[in-house]
């Protein structure tokens, strides 16, 4: 019984492993390529690519195409991925931080009481 557990234990562990190659795969193909018209047939033959061996049953033959995949993956990685300008990282993150503890903020200037 624990052989049946351990190979479904590593198939969904290959599974996860695939899934998330696909999405980083599909996010950096946006990069490359940032408008949609471009983007389409790029994202379409990246799902062939994996839909070409869904069906391959064989586990080494799996964790072989998956560190495979990834080796290819981190290869032809963009080297400036594009970065929402609100995200971490991006052009606007933290533009109008919170001002520090002790500095007051007068929003009525101008017009304060005498």
């Amino acid at each position: 019984m624990s052989g049946a557990a351990s190979y479904l234990a590593r198939r969904a562990v290959q599974k996860e492993r695939v899934r998330i190659l696909y999405r980083r795969a599909l996010k950096d193909t946006l990069n490359w390529a940032v408008h949609r018209h471009l983007f389409y047939p790029d994202a379409d033959a990246l799902r062939e690519r994996f839909d070409a061996n869904k069906n391959v049953e064989d586990i080494e033959t799996i964790d072989r195409m998956i560190a495979d995949g990834e080796a290819q993956y981190n290869k032809w990685r963009h080297p400036d991925p594009y970065i929402v300008p609100w995200a971490p990282g991006g052009s606007k993150f933290t533009r109008n931080p919170t001002p520090p503890s002790g500095i007051e903020i007068v929003y009525d200037y101008g017009r304060e009481d005498h």
